[in-house]
């Protein structure tokens, strides 16, 4: 999974770090390479989500993470030796988010019930920087149940819906003026039954006597960026709702009761759509939140454009 950064809102860093689903599949990033000397140094993923046999959500990316810099120049070269097949004909394309990581999303969502596969067969193909692939990478997984939560930060309520049909609408507290939430379209990247919460580690306040300072250890947590927003339960929000309005430092509140029930609803890849705060779409790269961007903003990203999957 992503390392999370474990606090809401702040100033943290919209980064995704690169420990990620391991790479695993057909070899492992410390695998040996061919007995053929190689041009150079290996070329080796670090990372490759989803894991393999797992299933997740609609607006689940395949992100994959390299070790070392790809060079803009071989892009081209790297993506179309990295063969995404379905179950079912989806179109997409990948994009690079810098120079190390490069997710595929599909136009619109995955349909519900898709086997995905994913073929990096990456032996000899240059990083344009010296190094070469030494073998190949393989992934696959399910695309699961069309979860989605539609959170309103103005009316305070969550919408939560599976393969189209409502399911329950929750009440929810989400961002402060001073501390507002992300915008937009978040896939979830992880969930944890307990994580602990401190205000320094995202650059908030390290001060014990600020209002502002909490150190915490919080339950039921979806985990929607990596700059470190959530929706959980909280000990100083416990009745979320429009009667008591209180704010959060940017997670989405739930009752006690709720966040149990949400976080057994939920999987890696579920969107989670926030509308009416200030602050903005998340950048594409704080987690899962590639839907952030339109079409061809995501396609001005992608060296080999757009394609369609191989049938699986």
């Amino acid at each position: 999974m992503l390392a999370a950064t474990s606090a809401c809102g702040g100033a943290g860093s919209s980064k995704a770090s690169a420990d990620d689903g391991k790479a695993g599949g057909k070899a492992g990033a410390s695998a040996s390479p061919s007995p053929t000397k190689p041009a150079g140094p290996p070329m080796l993923l670090e990372t490759i989500t989803p894991q393999t046999g797992t299933t997740v959500g609609v607006a689940m990316p395949i992100s994959v993470i390299f070790t070392n810099p790809v060079a803009a120049k071989a892009r081209a070269t790297v993506e179309k030796h990295m063969k995404v097949s379905a179950s079912q004909s989806v179109a997409g394309a990948w994009h690079w988010m810098g120079d190390r990581r490069a997710d595929w999303r599909p136009k619109t969502y995955w349909p519900s019930g898709t086997k995905v596969k994913i073929d990096a067969d990456l032996k000899g193909v240059s990083n344009g920087n010296g190094r070469y692939g030494v073998h190949g990478y393989t992934h696959t997984f399910t695309i699961g149940d069309d979860v989605r939560a539609d959170v309103s930060v103005t009316g305070h309520t969550m919408k939560v819906t599976r393969n189209g049909k409502l399911v329950r609408t929750l009440s929810i507290n989400a961002g402060s003026a001073q501390y507002p939430t992300w915008d937009g379209t978040m896939a979830v990247i992880d969930k944890q039954e307990k994580v602990h919460m401190t205000s320094c580690s995202v650059g908030i306040s390290c001060d014990k006597g600020s209002p502002n300072f909490y150190d915490l250890t919080l339950p039921w947590d979806v985990h929607l960026t990596q700059s470190g927003t959530y929706v959980h339960y909280s000990t100083g929000d416990p009745n979320p709702g429009s009667g008591s309005a209180r704010g959060s430092h940017g997670c989405v509140h739930l009752s006690m009761s709720d966040a149990k029930w949400f976080y057994g609803q939920v999987k890696q890849g579920d969107p989670v759509t926030v509308t009416g705060s200030p602050r903005g779409k998340a950048p594409a790269d704080n987690g899962y939140a590639s839907f952030n961007l339109s079409w061809s903003q995501w396609l001005a990203g992608s060296a080999a454009g757009e394609q369609t999957t191989a049938q699986l």
